[in-house]
């Protein structure tokens, strides 16, 4: 039987753990929101600077989880609706853009929505499965399928999952851990 041991939810400017608030901004766009609680609660990865914004909300979410311990043996299982929809918009508008010669390829390396997943691994050395679901609404029952077999495999202690949805200014995180 499988449990829930932490939930993270990020939306509307307001990060809450376990239902309680760990950070509120008065904040009107998803960049300065994201900014202000990498500030805030202290997280020292340089690179968040450079990911796009799914990426940012996913590595938010996650850092709330996952930010004490070691979670070599944890699998990451997220899904979302928009895929990295937002990304490519900005991708193909530096592609038409008249000051650019070329496309930009730090843009370009986020137009897959499992790079999310790549950044939090690298941050905690993850070293199991992982898997990035495009669906049409947030299906916590197929998410908790996929991780309970994951976890009876034995190629993971644990699984990070939930869902992670951004697009323009529309975004929430809602992601917890599962534990046998």
């Amino acid at each position: 039987m499988m449990k829930k041991t932490d939930i993270c939810t990020i939306e509307n400017s307001k990060i809450t753990v376990n239902e309680e608030v760990i950070f509120e901004s008065p904040a009107e766009t998803f960049s300065e929101f994201a900014k202000e609680a990498y500030k805030s609660l202290e997280l020292n990865y340089p690179k968040f600077h450079k990911m796009d914004n799914l990426s940012k909300l996913a590595f938010l979410a996650s850092e709330m989880i996952l930010k004490d311990g070691d979670h070599s043996k944890t699998a990451i299982v997220l899904a979302n609706r928009s895929s990295s929809l937002d990304t490519d918009f900005k991708y193909q508008e530096s592609i038409n853009s008249q000051e650019n010669f070329f496309p930009s390829p730090a843009v370009f390396v986020y137009t897959l929505p499992n790079i999310c997943v790549g950044e939090i691994s690298i941050r905690h050395t993850m070293q199991t499965e992982n898997a990035f679901f495009v669906l049409d609404e947030f299906d916590e029952n197929f998410l908790n399928d996929y991780s309970e077999q994951i976890l009876q495999s034995g190629k993971a202690e644990k699984v990070l999952c939930g869902w992670v949805e951004l697009y323009q200014e529309n975004y929430k995180a809602f992601v917890y851990l599962l534990t046998t």
